[in-house]
């Protein structure tokens, strides 16, 4: 299956002065797959070197110097490594804190030699009080669950995507598109994009089969728990995973995740599964100004979770996606602001984490929320999930006239439109905002 952050692989190959690179994200997401792939198409040879599966090849890098490393390697795996069309492919590399530290010497004194990392939990090492990043002589590019036009092409609907990239401002969506492109919305809710669960679904087009994988990979992070805290704190991270997918589209609050812990034992457990990659933290920003995250109040904030085929599995909303006509109603309207979010950062820059923010003003009698604050270019712009054709969108017309946004952005079921500087967009184009976004203000 094809993923769009091929293209940043095939640009870090072709670049003169290339320079090692990690692939980072949450575990299951497709980071080992992704990259062997793509050795198989662009290298004649590729070494992989698991650390979690043979924590003895650690013993290679006892030493920083390139060459010792690359001997220690040909001896221990009896191959033969030549520079010039290897790729050298350290997964699991967050196990080994010491390969990382060895990228900046590969860059300096190897510079010929193709080097990927893929990690999970890469932050954990990166805490560590004798670790030394090397800061300047590493790429990182992040990867995420399927986004839904990557759904799409997998399903076999890349002549839809080729559609949505299609359109301008003032095109008309045909019904009978419109229709096809909510029910495959409708599927996607329900399956989510863990490569996993993706694989299954069309190899079988069984959704118990796919449920029942769901319900692994959840377990499978619960039981990875261990390698993120200590034993005492795996009771809080067990209970902040569980709560989480709950509280979407809510402000946290400690009390319900769980009134009978400690406020900072939640909250350290929460901070665990942001660097494990599993939530995505929502700030509360002032965008009066960019970067957004200059102006955002840590203490104010709701969660992302890392995948919606998860999210609405721990919820049990399965069957109400499957059955309900109105699928933006479900659960207090949570899904779809879990879909936006998750969207939102799965179209960002690549080479960053990608972030989410919201804008609140809590003021007695007048209190308005924007679910989301984003910026295309120099221009902060709010967006709301709305559910039906009609909605007063007061928070976000309070949002324009107080911030003087150019305009502001709704997505819900209904096609794409602009009016009384309000831009609609269907839930399916959330890829497509950037693009329209500048040609209305072109």
């Amino acid at each position: 299956m094809k993923r769009d952050i091929e293209k940043e692989l095939l640009l870090w190959v072709k670049q003169k002065e290339r320079y090692p690179l990690i692939v980072r994200g949450a575990r299951q997401v497709g980071k080992s797959y992704l990259v062997e792939k793509f050795a198989k198409t662009h290298f004649q040879n590729i070494i992989i070197l698991d650390f979690e599966f043979q924590p003895q090849l650690k013993g290679c890098f006892t030493t920083l110097s390139p060459d010792e490393i690359i001997n220690k390697i040909q001896l221990i795996l009896g191959v033969q490594i030549n520079p010039s069309n290897t790729l050298l492919f350290f997964d699991e590399i967050q196990a080994c804190p010491q390969a990382i530290m060895s990228l900046r010497y590969f860059k300096e004194k190897m510079p010929q030699l193709a080097i990927i990392g893929a990690g999970s939990l890469l932050e954990f090492a990166l805490q560590a009080a004798d670790f030394k990043m090397p800061v300047g002589r590493v790429q990182f590019l992040y990867l995420g669950p399927f986004s839904f036009s990557e759904f799409l092409v997998a399903s076999g609907s890349q002549q839809l995507r080729q559609y949505l990239l299609s359109l301008k401002i003032g095109d008309k969506i045909e019904s009978v598109i419109h229709k096809k492109l909510l029910e495959l919305l409708r599927l996607y809710l329900v399956l989510g994009g863990m490569p996993a669960v993706l694989r299954e679904y069309f190899n079988s087009n069984d959704l118990l089969i796919c449920q029942h994988l769901q319900n692994s990979l959840l377990q499978t992070y619960r039981s990875d728990f261990g390698k993120y805290a200590k034993t005492s704190q795996h009771k809080y991270l067990l209970k902040v995973f569980d709560a989480a997918p709950r509280l979407i589209g809510q402000r946290v609050k400690y009390s319900n995740i769980d009134p009978e812990f400690k406020s900072r034992d939640l909250k350290n457990a929460l901070e665990l599964l942001i660097l494990a990659g599993i939530l995505k933290p929502i700030y509360s920003s002032h965008a009066s100004g960019l970067p957004l995250g200059a102006q955002l109040n840590e203490q104010k904030y709701k969660l992302n979770f890392l995948d919606i085929g998860l999210m609405q599995n721990v919820c049990g909303l399965q069957s109400q996606i499957s059955i309900e006509k109105d699928f933006m109603q479900i659960n207090a309207g949570s899904i779809v602001e879990q879909f936006v979010g998750q969207e939102l950062i799965l179209y960002s820059d690549k080479h960053q984490p990608g972030a989410l923010f919201f804008w609140a003003r809590d003021k007695r009698g007048s209190s308005a929320e924007v679910d989301y604050v984003i910026n295309v270019g120099p221009d902060i712009l709010p967006l709301e999930v709305k559910a039906g054709k009609t909605g007063r969108l007061k928070s976000l017309k309070i949002f324009l006239k107080e911030k003087k946004a150019k305009f502001g952005i709704r997505v819900s079921q209904e096609k794409f439109s602009y009016y009384e500087q309000v831009f609609s967009v269907p839930l399916y184009m959330i890829e497509q905002i950037p693009r329209l976004v500048g040609e209305i203000l072109s």
